[in-house]
């Protein structure tokens, strides 16, 4: 975590000269993050580096939610040239660390979260690109593309494909309106901020927003890859969404093909996390996951895709299929 060698002059410039600049957090990306402390002043440095990365859309979602009232970090500068941007630091305070430590809180904060998305659905969606059925099947292809092949399994590619056109249109059907979608909506993307506004929730990790359906998000909140959520929060925070914002009928069905066609991408993402990008940690999420996956195949709605999961991926190649394989 060494900063960018740009840095310093783009701080200089920003009338940060003097900051010192120390290692923050990386990412599951190229983007990597760094505080600057400054006397009492503290902001944190986005290092975005082209042509990996590309930091205007995040400018302009942030942009975007701040103008509709949400703690989206403010921009206090910017070089879109290095992929550096200087935002506001919203301190330490995790919802992920807080609902550890504070277990008897834990649906407090996160009817804080649902409510906060129920009044980001209230809103018009942003000018986003949308995301539509090439979008995802392109992203359940991820998990063809990168677990099979580690797994060593050769599967019915064509058959998969059809499967999930098969239930994707109850999706596409009830997701009008579309809303914004921030895709990575959980514990560890919102930070506890000492602000009455937007319910003391700030916002990180939303550059790939789309517009979409409103249970998208919920999915992402509640079938968190990286923490358990408890089934009961679960089932309490979805009762709660239906009481604020009256979804349509079939919400439940829409969320759970949400549910498996998020949960696929990831497993898809995470074993191409470890075995491109050398991160053997996320293979430890795997068991999370696959979990997850099959709770959310035991709907009816998505008979076509489990049936497809039943015939090629059976359950002894799902948990542990990758624990025998070293690191790339």
């Amino acid at each position: 975590m060494i900063p960018p060698a740009a840095a310093p002059d783009f701080l200089k410039r920003a009338g940060w000269g003097d900051a010192a600049i120390v290692p923050l957090a990386g990412d599951a990306s190229f983007r990597r993050y760094f505080r600057v402390l400054d006397g009492s002043r503290r902001a944190v440095l986005m290092d975005a580096p082209p042509p990996h990365e590309d930091p205007r859309p995040f400018i302009t979602i942030a942009e975007h939610l701040l103008g509709q009232g949400f703690a989206a970090p403010a921009i206090y500068a910017r070089d879109l040239e290095d992929g550096l941007v200087l935002l506001e630091d919203f301190g330490d305070l995790r919802v992920k660390e807080f609902v550890e430590d504070n277990p008897d809180q834990e649906q407090e904060v996160y009817a804080r979260a649902i409510a906060l998305l129920a009044d980001l659905h209230r809103l018009p969606a942003g000018n986003l690109p949308p995301y539509d059925r090439a979008v995802y099947q392109r992203e359940t292809g991820l998990l063809t593309e990168w677990y099979c092949p580690a797994a060593e399994m050769e599967v019915d590619g064509a058959g998969y494909v059809r499967a999930w056109d098969a239930v994707l249109p109850l999706v596409e059907r009830s997701a009008s309106p579309s809303v914004t979608v921030l895709r990575d909506y959980h514990a560890e993307n919102i930070m506890l901020i000492d602000r009455p506004s937007m319910r003391g929730l700030g916002l990180l990790d939303f550059q790939d927003a789309f517009t979409g359906h409103p249970g998208y998000d919920l999915v992402s909140l509640l079938q968190d890859a990286r923490r358990d959520v408890s089934p009961e929060t679960e089932a309490a925070m979805l009762a709660l969404y239906r009481e604020m914002a009256s979804p349509p009928s079939d919400f439940d069905a829409a969320y759970a093909v949400l549910g498996a066609q998020r949960n696929a991408k990831i497993i898809g993402i995470f074993t191409r996390l470890w075995k491109r990008d050398g991160k053997p940690r996320y293979l430890s999420f795997m068991p999370r996951m696959w979990a997850l996956l099959e709770r959310d195949l035991a709907h009816p709605a998505l008979e076509p895709v489990a049936d497809w999961f039943a015939a090629n991926i059976p359950s002894e190649k799902r948990h542990h299929a990758l624990a025998g394989f070293a690191p790339a």
